[in-house]
């Protein structure tokens, strides 16, 4: 793996992560007002299964919708101030 290919894994990994974790945030608070509190484990009673379900839905499409986001700026950050993708960009998303 040459340097460029490192920086592309450090740089989409990074916004991955961090676009998660605002996203989470801002959905949890979002939640908090509409409906009083995030659900809790569906395995016990904190919750209802409608309600866990519900929020498993909701921030599974936030958090994907958001990390996809994050790595195409990325890649458009790369396309701009390096000319091009490093090879690692191409390969398939784990």
């Amino acid at each position: 793996m040459d340097e460029e290919d490192k920086v592309w894994a450090i740089a989409a990994t990074l916004a991955s992560l961090g676009a998660a974790k605002l996203t989470k945030n801002i959905l949890s608070r979002s939640w908090e007002k509409r409906r009083g509190s995030v659900p809790g484990n569906p395995a016990t009673d904190d919750t209802t299964w409608n309600e866990a379900l519900m929020w498993a839905v909701v921030s599974g499409v936030a958090v994907g919708v958001a990390r996809l986001l994050s790595q195409r700026g990325v890649a458009y950050a790369f396309e701009k101030g390096r000319g091009g993708l490093p090879a690692k960009a191409h390969d398939t998303a784990a």
